[in-house]
């Protein structure tokens, strides 16, 4: 199909590039990666996460859903959080919503998309917690901006309770969850000012007694 074969044209086309620059590039691409920051963002196509933030292959381990939501019931997500802190070591975990998130507007409404409304659920809970400030945002736009930056809060909790970060945090290795919101319109990112590093920052309910 011609839509495919462009699509490798521009493979050659960006491996053409990447030569020229240096000709060792895939080369030592190719060897172990030590990324330092783990992305969990959402799949949209507008938000692509090593451009955002400047970053070559390599210098970021990705993961990607429908509305950066991670459920601590999700193996895939716990799979992904766990090889990056127990394997690659990342030092900075990075949950990025972006405003005008289609999977968090579908939230708020109430018409059927099918097994996606599942998933989105986890994003009704969220706006069940906070239905007293969001309800009070009389502009439609405002509040759905402003459930966007409370599901990557809730998000940021979430990894915060799982039992891999508690357990990097008691062998006192360094590891720093950030919660952000990347604005389409604009291209900048918002640093929500949610930002955790030890297990003293959440609440003792989630905290897990120390392995011995």
């Amino acid at each position: 199909m011609k839509e495919l074969k462009e699509l490798f044209e521009n493979n050659k086309a960006w491996v053409q590039e990447r030569l020229k620059i240096d000709e060792n590039y895939f080369k030592n691409l190719s060897k172990d990666q030590e990324p330092k920051f783990l992305w969990i963002g959402c799949s949209d196509s507008r938000v692509p996460a090593n451009q955002i933030v400047g970053l070559e292959p390599g210098e970021l381990f990705v993961h990607r859903n429908v509305a950066n939501i991670f459920p601590n019931t999700d193996l895939n997500g716990l799979s992904v959080l766990e090889f990056a802190v127990d394997i690659l070591k990342t030092k900075h975990i990075i949950v990025c919503g972006h405003y005008g998130c289609t999977g968090v507007k579908a939230a708020m409404e109430d018409h059927y998309l099918g097994l996606v409304d599942n998933w989105l659920r986890n994003i009704r809970d969220v706006y069940l917690s906070s239905q007293s400030e969001l309800d009070s945002i009389s502009d439609i736009d405002l509040r759905y901006n402003r459930l966007v930056e409370l599901n990557v809060i809730q998000q940021v909790m979430n990894i915060c309770h799982t039992t891999i970060v508690q357990l990097a945090w008691q062998k006192k290795q360094k590891l720093i969850i950030h919660g952000w919101v990347y604005d389409l319109r604009s291209g900048l990112l918002k640093d929500l000012n949610c930002c955790y590093s030890s297990s003293s920052q959440i609440s003792e309910i989630y905290k897990i007694k120390e392995k011995k």
